[in-house]
């Protein structure tokens, strides 16, 4: 589907001026592929690396993008946000390095390596309770009392902008694709995606990968309304946000299917990840190989690229996830 026709208020031209701003500060990932993955699934499969940013994931585009759009008189006021951990720490080292002081809420139950880089990279760390109002209710009220700019996880143009350049690297380095995964959490990488891939006139299928405890963007496809999940179960601490209301105009209008799986699909294919292509990748960033290896698209033949959209696990955390595949 074209998007001219759309009431998507950024395309191509905008992925491309945030490449342009953000190729000093944010790196150029490489893709890989898997000899052994694409035997197996009969199909070539490439890889984008996003979890070796300098931050460990994807998130450090759109956070840099948006930082860079402020004005002057914006920036001096701090900004604030709230996140589960890779939006936390991309802004804090985004915001650091522009001078920009950062004020981070994050959820009581969010892994403690992500709270712990957040802080230092130099963010201002505010715990609240792990739910999604709670969250925001707490940035609003430091909204009022300082006057902070609100940066978003993922539902802002600017964000959605930033972290589209990872999907135009990838067409670019190693496209074109008959079929494109990419995570959903809150949607902003895979509507970056769409939009980028839409733009370069691609035939590629845009696809979506979530968890199953945390399916509102699966189920706001299929009704065409936007859900929200009352509750969320999924070690993929990245993926558990609710999409927005830009986010879920970009998935309705460009992807073209959104599938899910379980956790434990998502431990196995860690263990994979580890074992066959030597990378660490957190849950979130693991989740499209997990659809692969469990089979949930018709492959076969076919070329694939793959967002890996993050690594920010503890050693403790990742060796305890991939003994209990093993052992399962």
């Amino acid at each position: 589907m074209s998007i001219e026709h759309l009431s998507i208020p950024i395309s191509l031209e905008h992925i491309r001026e945030a490449a342009n701003r953000l190729s000093s500060r944010v790196e150029h990932t490489r893709h890989i592929s898997c000899e052994a993955l694409d035997r197996l699934l009969n199909a070539q499969v490439y890889f984008k690396c996003e979890n070796e940013q300098s931050m460990g994931a994807f998130k450090i585009r759109g956070a840099t993008n948006k930082l860079l759009s402020l004005s002057t008189e914006e920036a001096a006021r701090g900004v604030v946000t709230h996140s589960s951990g890779n939006h936390a720490q991309a802004l804090a080292l985004a915001a650091s390095g522009l001078e920009i002081e950062s004020h981070i809420v994050i959820p009581a139950n969010a892994p403690a390596l992500k709270v712990r880089k957040t802080r230092e990279y130099g963010g201002q760390v505010y715990f609240c309770e792990p739910t999604a109002e709670a969250r925001q209710s707490t940035v609003d009220e430091m909204i009022a009392e300082h006057s902070y700019v609100f940066v978003p996880p993922y539902n802002d143009w600017a964000i959605i902008a930033g972290q589209g350049t990872a999907t135009l690297e990838f067409l670019e380095d190693a496209g074109p694709f008959d079929i494109l995964l990419c995570p959903v959490g809150g949607g902003g990488l895979i509507s970056g995606a769409a939009i980028t891939s839409r733009g370069l006139g691609a035939s590629t299928a845009v696809i979506g990968v979530e968890p199953l405890g945390a399916d509102d963007a699966l189920r706001s496809l299929r009704t065409g309304t936007l859900t929200r999940n009352a509750q969320v179960e999924t070690i993929a601490d990245g993926l558990r946000g609710n999409l927005g209301d830009k986010t879920f105009s970009v998935i309705r209008a460009l992807v073209d299917d959104i599938v899910t799986v379980d956790d434990a699909a998502i431990v196995r294919a860690m263990r994979f990840a580890y074992e066959h292509m030597g990378l660490r990748l957190e849950p979130s960033g693991a989740i499209c190989l997990a659809a692969l290896l469990s089979q949930k698209l018709d492959i076969s033949g076919k070329r694939l690229g793959v967002l890996l959209s993050g690594g920010n696990i503890s050693t403790e955390d990742f060796e305890r996830l991939i003994t209990s595949a093993t052992e399962g």
